[in-house]
């Protein structure tokens, strides 16, 4: 069994994580206890985001937070990551698999119920369920499931789920009733003017929401 919490699970957006850089946006987010950090660059080249991620992992070392990098699996095994995370157009999660061994932790997007339903549990060990809403963060996202549409994708995933897609603090109540494990955050962590505040509000609303 992997050991991993996707209770806070930050998505780096190099963009919005601009004015202080994603290594330093990170080092703030673990402080204020986000228990996953997802390295996410669809425009750099392999080279960057190997380097980007090495420095991560340095940041990350002694404490209990996972490294997963999106969609590159060269980066991924090169790094030394916790993870991989596909979306369905990436690649095949079989495929995927057989590339980072029997030990990496693999994540995938699932946007629908009858993605949700083929997930093979022996080879995924989480799904990404979403977007619950609209986001600038990622233009070509499929059609926002809303909370009714999470809580029916999560109960037929196999594997445990971290709902995406323009949450907030103010939504972790709803995201953990629906059956989520936790939340994925993007803008409600990278580009505010104290990520690490803004990481231990997020964190404290889930613990609030699981008393």
């Amino acid at each position: 069994m992997k050991d991993f919490d996707l209770s806070l699970y930050l998505v780096l957006d190099p963009v919005l994580c601009a004015d202080i850089g994603m290594i330093e946006t990170t080092r703030a987010a673990v402080a204020g206890g986000a228990t996953i950090v997802q390295l996410r660059d669809k425009h750099a080249p392999a080279a960057a985001m190997i380097e980007t991620g090495l420095a991560l992992k340095k940041i990350l070392q002694g404490s209990n937070t996972r490294l997963i990098v999106n969609d590159n699996v060269e980066a991924a095994i090169a790094i030394g990551a916790d993870g991989l995370h596909i979306g369905q157009e990436d690649m095949d999660a079989t495929e995927a698999r057989r590339l980072i061994g029997p030990d990496m932790i693999l994540g995938l997007s699932v946007e629908t119920e009858a993605l949700a339903s083929a997930i093979d549990a022996g080879i995924v060990d989480y799904a990404g369920v979403g977007p619950v809403f609209a986001t600038p963060t990622k233009p070509d996202h499929k059609q926002p499931i809303g909370f009714d549409g999470l809580a029916r994708i999560v109960r037929l995933c196999p594997v445990p789920t971290v709902a995406i897609g323009g949450l907030k603090a103010e939504h972790a109540a709803k995201v953990l009733s629906a059956g989520a494990d936790g939340l994925a955050v993007v803008s409600a962590i990278c580009g505010t003017p104290d990520p690490r505040a803004a990481t231990a509000l997020i964190a404290h609303a889930i613990k609030e929401a699981r008393q």
